[in-house]
This record gives C-alpha cells, structure tokens and sequence, in this order.
C-alpha cells in the first residue's frame, strides 16, 4: 500500500510553469512524481536558489519555492542551513517518509534529517570532470563528498553511472539501486514516422563542450561530401567554454565548419519544448556525440519518436542503446566513422525507419515510466524499513 507514503524531493530546477518550465534535472523527477501522485503517493518538492518564496498546492503535490540566504559570509553554508532547517520543519508538520536529493553540488552537505536520504545519481561535477578529463575544485569534491556520506541509500539511472560514482566517492556498505529515469510515453509520440525532411540532421541540448558538439563541425563536412544536400539542426543554449574562456561554444563551432558547409546550418538556440518536438519529428536523423551524460533523456525521447538515433559509445550509453539495432554507438572522436553511420541512415531510408521502430520498442521495454515508478516506489519503502529496524 502506498496510500500512508510521503516522499519529498530538494532540486534546483522544476519544469512548472511557476518558474518557467526551466527543467534541467528537474524534468525526470517532474515525470516520477506525476507518476507517484496516481499510486496514491502524498509528494513535496522543495525548489532551491529560486528569486520567490511560495508555496504552491496541487492535489497530492505541494510546491515550495525557496531563495537563497542572504548571509554574505560563508554564504554556501548558511543557505544549506536555511533549506535543511525549512525542510526538517515541513517533514514534522506533513510527516514526510523519505526524502531524495541529487548529487550535483553536494546540496545536503552539512544537513541533517530525521528520515532516510536517498541521493540520486544525475551527474555530480566529481562525474562530469571524471569523465571529461579535468581537474575538479577541491571544494567541490568536499562538499559532494559530505553530502554522499550522509545519505543512507542511492539511485542511479545507469550501471555505468552508479560504478563511476561508487568508485569516485568510495561508496561502501550503501546499495546503490539502478532505475532508469522514465518517459510518460503517449506525450512522446510521432504519428507520421515516414514524413521527415531528408538530409535533416538534428542535434537538442546546450552547446557545451562536454556535449561533444564541437566535433559536429568536422563530422558534418565528412557527411556533407557523401551528402551534399545534408543540413544540420542545432537546438539548445549557448555555453561558456572552460576550456578556452570562450563566452560562447556556438562560436568556436562556427570558427571549425568550412563556409560552404556554414551554409547548411541552422542554430535556433533555445525554444518552447512543444516546438523542440515538431523539429525532432521532422528530423532525418539525430546526433549526440556526448562525452558525459548519466543517461541522456532527450536521445531517449528521440528514440520514443521513432527515430534514428547516432549516440555516443560511452559507458551509459550501451545502456541506452543496443548497437546497430535501435541506434548506432560510436566514439565522438571517430569523425569518420560517426558520418559513415549518419551517412547510412541518410542515403536508406528502409533502415532509418527500421532503425526507429526498434527505438520507439527499446524505449517502451526499458524507460516507460508507468513500470518504473512502481521500482522507486518499492525501493523507496525498502529504506524506509531499514531505518525503522535501526
């Protein structure tokens, strides 16, 4: 029975229309708790680091948006303090059960709660350096690190993402419980799969080096000399580079393509989700040569729209993907042979749309959220038992 369960969520970003449909990591757990409310399940959502302080009531859903400390001296500590003592107050008056946080940044280094914490793995900056090969600041590892070390439980959306941070943090003696993040799949739909635009290459999400988008340029040429007619979709928020201290990663792509091929791309920057969606159904094929993810939730909204998708090799996304039948893996620093997959695509349309039937099945297997929230649920009141027998 879930009907007594009360499950609450501190995030840095929720896409509600109170604060503007700014997802970020917040969108898996926006799908989950849409979920959690029809099995009966009482949730609150805390939002941090937002301008506004309210409180927002949506049947079994209860919003609180809360803005930062204005302590101007250990600023990160007092602003920890301030949500852990706003939290620790709702969960006595609303007798909350269990409570889960994400990795990123450490948020509840240096709380304390009377109920379990769950801490799920959606990328902590230890990962995302990891993976891209850079040094991380000190304070950063710290402050994560506490947090880890102060949660009872964690959840993970790839084996591969559990493994890496299970190894980066020392994890030991803690379960750390794999559940993919999920899709409402009828919202991910595409009744026209045979309609697209030939040649149309689509590429969703920030223009950030650890994207690997600045491989495109020089993947797109090799495409374009097999074929010509190809252009190449850019969708997503232009990023400072750490790399270079460039205050634009759209720039250095331009700077790489030939002016010929600079021809056939469009950046639209970032647009209105609904919009997102009309550019993913008329797209030939999409391409994500990421270096770092935890899942990647828009390659698998791509492929619950039956399309053909050109992905990245890397650790999570073997979990994503099986190779060569719902989509293609290959490394983004193989320009040849990621153009050669894209090619392929391109010039059969038999397999593009074979291809993109199997994606649609895959996804409908693996990250259907109407099967997964039943997982988070059961793993959820799993932690909550252990810690009564303590």
């Amino acid at each position: 029975m879930t009907e007594n369960l009360h499950v609450a969520y501190i995030v840095s970003h929720y896409p509600h229309k109170a604060f503007g449909h700014d997802g970020g990591l917040g969108t898996s757990v926006y799908n989950l708790v849409e979920k959690l409310k029809i099995c009966d399940v009482k949730v609150s959502v805390f939002v941090y680091g937002q301008k506004d302080e309210f409180i927002l009531q949506e049947e079994d859903v209860t919003i609180y948006s809360l803005n930062d400390s204005k302590a101007k001296f250990l600023r990160f500590y007092f602003n920890r303090k301030k949500i852990e003592n706003f939290v620790n107050k709702v969960i006595a008056e609303k007798k909350i059960n269990i409570l889960e946080a994400p990795d990123w940044t450490g948020i509840t280094a240096f709380m304390n709660f009377k109920i379990p914490l769950v801490i799920r793995f959606h990328g902590s900056d230890a990962y995302f350096c990891h993976l891209e090969k850079r040094k991380q600041k000190r304070k950063n590892f710290w402050f994560e690190k506490l947090a880890i070390n102060h949660a009872d439980a964690f959840i993970s959306p790839t084996t591969f993402a559990g493994d890496v941070s299970r190894e980066l943090f020392k994890i030991k003696g803690k379960e750390i419980k794999i559940i993919h993040h999920g899709l409402e799949l009828k919202n991910f739909t595409n009744s026209s799969p045979l309609m697209y635009d030939k040649g149309m290459i689509l590429y969703v999400g920030a223009l950030i080096r650890k994207k690997g988008v600045l491989e495109l340029p020089d993947i797109f040429n090799k495409i374009r000399k097999e074929f010509s007619e190809a252009k190449l979709v850019l969708i997503g928020n232009d990023s400072f580079d750490i790399k270079t201290n460039s205050i634009s990663t759209w720039q250095l792509m331009k700077k790489r393509f030939t002016s010929e091929d600079l021809k056939n791309v469009i950046y639209l920057g970032k647009i209105p989700y609904n919009e997102v969606q009309q550019h993913i159904k008329k797209a030939n094929v999409c391409v994500f040569p990421t270096y770092a993810e935890t899942l990647g939730m828009v390659t698998i909204e791509c492929m619950a729209m039956q399309k053909a998708v050109v992905n990245s090799n890397i650790g999570w996304a073997q979990e994503l993907i099986i190779d060569e039948e719902s989509g293609f893996l290959v490394h983004p620093e193989n320009h040849g042979l990621y153009a050669e997959k894209v090619i392929q695509l391109l010039q059969n349309d038999l397999l593009q749309m074979q291809i993109g039937k199997q994606a649609r099945t895959r996804v409908e297997n693996k990250f259907d959220i109407n099967k997964l929230v039943f997982e988070n649920i059961e793993f959820y009141k799993k932690i909550i038992n252990q810690n009564i027998k303590r």
